[in-house]
């Protein structure tokens, strides 16, 4: 008994001895995360201030005598409001301080208005008409939070319709002061709301709008890279090193779990007023079509990477056939994801340079189904050595048909929105060359009407035929007229 009383003691110590270390240690890792979760948004550090603004000028209520006077202890439900209505974006503010006030109002009115119809059937019969309007409106209320569409943007404002007219009408039975009440109410919850939502808009605003449309640019930008950091996996160069690729081949993966973030954004957005390069009724539902176009794409990746990762590999003779295709197909790819990407960051057209690229990408296609058919082996050991690249193959040309949706739905939402046209789009030497053989024609100069001539003239006229850059307004888009230039040599 001695010892273990001893060995108790020895370690109460021992703890006791430890606990200034040990709480340094925790204080200095709590202060580091704080700082990490700063430093990753520093627009959270922006919204604690601004919420600590609002909460101050809505105590004035209490602290100024006049508004204590006029509104008393129902300056509560304003501090309440506050708390409850601020939000980091100002979709979110606006969303739930308009849903707030408009229920208020509303079960408010209704509430006052089932109190004076229930008095008139006397004192017995008030609150049987009482219980029966407030199991009605209760429960049809909560039956319509279940319609998706009211779930999504009106749930809040349907949960405060039913507590504000359950609590008029039930504390209307004990007192008379029912419209005194139900003004203060009113009026405080309505003054909270509005310094929530003058103070998220005025003071450093957090536009949901915003962070939704940055996020589906960086979304397509990690496809890209991916796609990227599969031709470095699969086919290793020295120019770039495993790590590398590696970490670029994994940027799809939080694509994977971004639905409900973007739904949240896209529901929040349609709250905003018109901001910046975002005009009042801007198409958010787009942005939605074209996350789940990203989403399926990545899903495939997904499927690539597994065959990336496996250990079963094809003959090296047999890859270094497809490796040519099976490159270009990637890259150009890629560079299509790059520059819708950009189209979306900057607002602005690529439709030629996005068309070239991917038109690139499908002739790579019909070169790979080539290589394979002239490649295809014999024996049925070496076609189960291939099957992996033949699938991994069939999987590449499926992104290569989702990048294709994904430039058209980015090329009918960029008509939605508005996107500036660009006239000084890039196309690739070839292209350019192309199209400069197709836009002249030559003639000689004839100095008679006979053969001979005609055949001799040692003059020749070279018309070249030029567009004029198209003219861009708000309702069409005029294609330019053709400015003829002659040359005589």
């Amino acid at each position: 008994m001695d010892l273990n009383a001893q060995v108790k003691k020895a370690g109460f110590l021992q703890r006791l001895k430890d606990f200034p270390s040990k709480l340094k240690d925790g204080v200095t890792k709590r202060i580091k995360d704080v700082r990490k979760l700063g430093k990753d948004d520093p627009r959270r550090i922006i919204h604690s201030i601004k919420v600590g603004l609002s909460l101050t000028l809505i105590s004035m209520l209490y602290y100024v005598r006049p508004l204590y006077n006029s509104f008393g202890v129902s300056g509560m439900w304003a501090i309440l409001t506050v708390v409850v209505v601020s939000e980091f974006t100002v979709g979110g503010t606006l969303s739930k301080g308009l849903n707030r006030g408009f229920a208020t109002l509303i079960a408010g009115a209704l509430g006052v208005g089932a109190v004076h119809l229930a008095r008139f059937c006397g004192h017995k019969g008030e609150p049987i008409i009482l219980g029966i309007l407030v199991f009605s409106l209760g429960a049809a209320a909560t039956f319509s939070r279940f319609f998706p569409r009211i779930k999504q943007r009106y749930d809040y404002g349907a949960l405060i319709f039913i507590l504000t007219f359950s609590m008029v009408a039930v504390s209307g039975y004990r007192t008379d002061e029912i419209l005194v009440i139900a003004y203060q109410r009113l009026s405080t919850i309505l003054i909270g709301g509005t310094i929530c939502i003058l103070v998220s808009i005025f003071v450093f605003p957090v536009w949901a709008g915003e962070d939704l449309h940055k996020m589906v640019a960086n979304n397509i930008f990690k496809l890209a890279n991916s796609l990227e950091g599969f031709e470095g996996e699969y086919f290793p160069s020295s120019e770039k090193t495993s790590k590398e690729t590696n970490s670029w081949v994994r940027e799809y993966k939080s694509i994977l779990t971004s639905k409900s973030t973007e739904d949240t954004l896209a529901n929040l957005a349609r709250w905003e007023p018109g901001h910046g390069r975002f005009r009042l009724r801007h198409p958010w539902t787009k942005y939605l079509k074209i996350a789940g176009l990203i989403r399926q794409c990545a899903i495939h990746f997904e499927i690539l990477n597994g065959y990336v990762l496996s250990d079963a590999k094809a003959p090296q003779d047999f890859i270094s056939k497809i490796q040519e295709p099976y490159s270009i197909m990637s890259r150009e790819a890629g560079e299509a994801l790059k520059v819708i990407a950009k189209s979306i960051k900057t607002m602005s057209r690529y439709n030629v340079c996005v068309n070239t690229h991917i038109k690139n990408s499908k002739n790579a296609i019909e070169n790979l189904r080539l290589a394979l058919k002239l490649s295809f082996p014999e024996t049925e050991k070496d076609l189960l050595e291939i099957i992996p690249v033949v699938t991994m193959a069939s999987t590449l040309i499926d992104i290569v048909n989702y990048v294709e949706k994904i430039s058209e739905a980015v090329e009918e939402f960029s008509g939605l929105a508005h996107f500036k046209e660009t006239l000084d789009q890039k196309l690739p030497p070839e292209l350019g060359q192309h199209q400069l053989l197709h836009k002249g024609t030559v003639k000689p100069v004839l100095e008679g009407d006979n053969e001979e001539e005609y055949n001799s003239s040692p003059h020749v006229v070279i018309a070249v035929h030029d567009e004029q850059p198209p003219t861009v307004n708000e309702k069409n888009v005029n294609v330019g007229a053709e400015k003829t230039t002659v040359v005589v040599v």
